[in-house]
């Protein structure tokens, strides 16, 4: 079965090609720049050839066919005809209090995606373009939304409840809803298959740590809690969002600085977080160089997000009541060395200890990436992510037993 992955962005549209029954990825690539001019990066896998060219893409719809022309290009192409494509499946940020498991593109769950705008507009509404375009060149192939809150839809009401009035909650849908879920139910899994016990007895932390990062406790193969809440906004400090804050600062700064409500929202997720602190980046390569430098700001930054993490380590081994091992996943987990040692240090009192070595030199060991020392009583893995990969599961899964 050849699943088709789709992850729409407001002006690019990321795509993989599977064949499920290997789990191989054949082709990928990016549209970019839609509504804009359109440029269009094809990968074929199978030969290693690469295709790069200016396309006219107006909207999601011009983005798609330039897809599908790719992955049927005489040269550059791995099927010979799009009918080939047996199913699609769509990365989806928000699926609100409604859609939390893989659900089939209709009428009835466009209608309900729309509701969930309000929740997450600068996701959203990509995807429906990204949906709309499928729809418009491949009609009769198979659609699935798989959706990055449905990992977190386990959470326990005290830990997903927002502590404000609740009616006004209920009203609006108000609650921890986290992200990331794909990227955490793989590693997740991927971690209690290393740990060589059932994944309903392992107690894991998963640290995505990219430009965007979230932590979450999964307890039994299920989210106990996640740093991410009803925005992913919550949290950490990140490339450019500021991450939890005392709610009292936001009218505070909204009236010093008379920074709009509309504004408001735009400057803490675009101004702030490492960006803001240091005055540097939202990068952390850049960040780090500035504090290796001598920049105060710079190392602060550095600090405020190291700090952050040991925090939520602390606080959800004590939820759990122990744990068995700790997961760094994404760009920045997955790369730097430097954040796991200092994530790691002075956590002997969990019995986490960290191989040096082992930590700088992860590319040279086999899968998983175990930098634990040997008398480490907690694992300490480094799991490359594949978010797509659950997706086209997921996608393959559904489509099987329609």
């Amino acid at each position: 079965m050849n699943i088709l992955v789709v992850n729409a962005g407001s002006s690019s549209l990321k795509y993989q090609l599977f064949d499920m029954d290997k789990e191989q990825v054949m082709a990928k690539g990016l549209c970019e720049r839609i509504a804009i001019d359109g440029k269009l990066t094809h990968k074929n896998l199978v030969n290693g050839k690469v295709l790069t060219a200016d396309i006219s893409m107006p909207s999601h719809v011009e983005a798609t066919r330039a897809m599908i022309d790719a992955i049927i290009d005489k040269e550059y192409g791995v099927l010979e005809s799009m009918n080939q494509i047996d199913a699609i499946g769509h990365r989806v940020v928000q699926g609100g209090p409604w859609l939390t498991k893989p659900t089939l593109v209709n009428d009835e769950a466009i209608e309900i995606l729309k509701r969930c705008v309000d929740l997450a507009p600068l996701h959203t509404i990509p995807h429906l373009q990204g949906i709309g375009g499928c729809t418009a060149i491949l009609p009769d192939c198979p659609q699935v939304l798989v959706f990055d809150t449905s990992f977190h839809a386990t959470m326990p009401e005290k830990a997903y409840t927002v502590p404000m009035v609740k009616e006004v909650c209920d009203k609006h849908n108000i609650r921890r809803y986290g992200a990331h879920g794909t990227s955490h139910r793989y590693v997740s899994a991927e971690a209690a298959k290393y740990l060589n016990k059932p994944e309903e007895d392992t107690k894991i932390i998963t640290c995505h740590l990219g430009n965007g990062s979230s932590i979450s406790a999964v307890k039994g193969g299920k989210v106990a809690d996640t740093s991410m809440g009803f925005t992913p906004l919550d949290g950490i400090i990140m490339g450019s969002r500021c991450g939890a804050v005392d709610p009292a600062v936001v009218p505070f700064i909204m009236q010093k600085e008379n920074i709009s409500v509309d504004d408001i929202g735009n400057w803490m997720n675009k101004k702030c977080g490492l960006l803001g602190v240091s005055g540097v980046s939202t990068d952390l390569r850049d960040v780090k160089n500035a504090m290796n430098d001598g920049n105060e700001n710079a190392a602060l930054a550095f600090d405020i997000l190291i700090y952050g993490i040991k925090k939520y380590i602390g606080s959800y081994t004590a939820i759990m009541n122990g744990l068995d091992c700790i997961v760094f996943t994404a760009g920045i987990g997955e790369n730097d060395a430097d954040v796991r040692e200092a994530v790691i240090n002075d956590m002997e009192y969990l019995g986490v200890k960290l191989d040096s070595e082992k930590n700088r030199n992860v590319s040279s060991l086999s899968a998983p990436w175990d930098i634990s020392a040997e008398d480490s009583k907690v694992k300490v893995f480094v799991i490359p992510t594949n978010e797509e990969l659950v997706i086209a599961r997921d996608t393959k899964n559904l489509v099987e037993n329609l």
